[in-house]
């Protein structure tokens, strides 16, 4: 792997704490991803299914985690499975995890071969008649599609034992990823100074004429040189009128003078995602309405950071409500809102707030949880809680001003202040143009 050995103390603690979540009768299983195919014979990158990694920091397909804390053999509480390699599979693949080795990374003692599922999945079956399994019930998600190893092993294991009881792994799941520990954070930190490389090249990169899949080659030049695997998502580099896609993806234009080009491009470490947004002119100098609309964004990101992000909020019918009335007032400022109507409307309670006027402008949420997934799990309560890693990303779109302006840093929460992972990476408009000025 390109990245440091991740310490095991981590991977045995996040066990601990699913262990203490798993009633008396029951023991939990976890499927690792598949390797995606892409056509023909052609496989892509092989990413760890989130929980996986979280739970074992196995970065291997074809591995299989039972744990059975109740159980009276201690042998018998953690036991990982693992794929058998050979030297057909090494010289072809490369080399997989042995037994030791696994070990080694997870902090398990008991690991067998994938071949041994079965028979210990049957010990377990007639001790125990509660079994939970794992779904994928990001809020996000969309439509199953039953692809995942964890959706086509419950439907298995369901078929061979009928009689069972089963149950949701995903609640609890969702409940202790999104509590970042300090190796967690630490983790973070590193893709953010990572994605901090890379922003630091492009603004001594970046001129007009450039093409935007040069901008995010030079970004991935020094995301991969640094221990990155590549990108935490798929990369959009928008200039002038592209900025107003918010999933913009092509990165096939050139950049012209006197544009803005929104980049929101970011660098993973170790599975761990970092997430940025910056917005920045072209040919090194804002305009003057383009830091006005700048300037607005920037006051919005640091009424969140400093004051509005906080545990025990509700991300969605509190938090996003507060960032669009303040929203509002700054869109007022700019000339893009009429104060009255706005008052106006403030009065109608029972107007939906994707219905608003603010909404012209400013299309989308404000945070999400960030972490092994760029989009990662929340709680059920969909509330702020300490530790927890969020984005901070407001943005202004003028299509008929001919450009849009986001900024987002990722943040941890907590009740003492928040801690932003980003608060190195230039930001505020004079910085962007002195650091642009040095690379001409």
């Amino acid at each position: 792997m390109k990245y440091r050995t991740i310490p095991t103390g981590l991977f045995i603690s996040n066990r601990a704490r699913l262990a203490a979540e798993i009633p008396e009768g029951a023991f939990a299983i976890f499927q690792s991803a598949e390797v995606p195919w892409r056509c023909a014979d052609g496989s892509m990158k092989f990413i760890q299914n989130s929980d996986m990694f979280y739970l074992t920091g196995v970065d291997q397909e074809e591995t299989v985690l039972i744990l059975c804390p109740n159980h009276p053999d201690p042998e018998m509480r953690e036991i990982l499975f693992v794929r058998e390699t050979s030297e057909l599979i090494t010289i072809w693949e490369g080399y997989k995890l042995d037994k030791d080795q696994a070990t080694e990374v997870s902090g398990i003692k008991n690991v067998q071969w994938t071949t041994e599922l079965e028979p210990y999945l049957r010990r377990l079956a007639r001790r125990f008649n509660h079994i939970l399994l794992n779904y994928n019930e990001h809020l996000r998600a969309g439509v199953p599609i039953d692809y995942s190893r964890d959706d086509a092993f419950r439907r298995w294991c369901q078929d061979r034992y009928p009689n069972h009881q089963y149950g949701r792994l995903a609640p609890i799941m969702h409940q202790l990823r999104a509590e970042k520990s300090e190796p967690e954070i630490k983790l973070l930190q590193t893709a953010c100074d990572i994605t901090a490389k890379g922003f630091d090249r492009v603004l001594k990169f970046l001129k007009p004429g450039v093409m935007e899949f040069e901008i995010e080659a030079e970004f991935l030049h020094e995301f991969v040189r640094n221990g990155s695997r590549g990108f935490a998502y798929e990369p959009i580099i928008a200039a002038g009128k592209s900025g107003f896609i918010l999933h913009y993806l092509s990165n096939d234009q050139r950049c012209e003078d006197g544009q803005m080009v929104l980049m929101d491009v970011a660098a993973e470490y170790a599975n761990y995602n970092a997430d940025l947004t910056r917005t920045i002119p072209v040919n090194g100098k804002f305009t003057d309405r383009q830091r006005d609309v700048y300037n607005a964004v920037l006051r919005i990101f640091r009424l969140c950071v400093d004051e509005l992000v906080v545990p025990g909020k509700h991300m969605k019918n509190t938090y996003h409500k507060e960032v669009a009335r303040a929203m509002e007032d700054e869109l007022i400022g700019l000339g893009l809102l009429d104060k009255d109507e706005v008052a106006e409307e403030r009065k109608d309670e029972e107007k939906k707030e994707e219905e608003k006027l603010y909404r012209k402008y400013f299309m989308h949420g404000v945070s999400h949880s960030l972490g092994i997934d760029v989009h990662d799990v929340t709680p059920s309560a969909g509330e702020f809680v300490e530790n927890m890693c969020v984005t901070v990303e407001p943005g202004i779109y003028l299509p008929d001003e001919g450009f849009a302006v986001r900024l987002e840093n990722d943040i941890i929460v907590r009740a003492a202040g928040n801690i932003d992972l980003m608060a190195d990476i230039p930001i505020e408009a004079d910085e962007i143009e002195a650091l642009m000025a040095e690379g001409k």
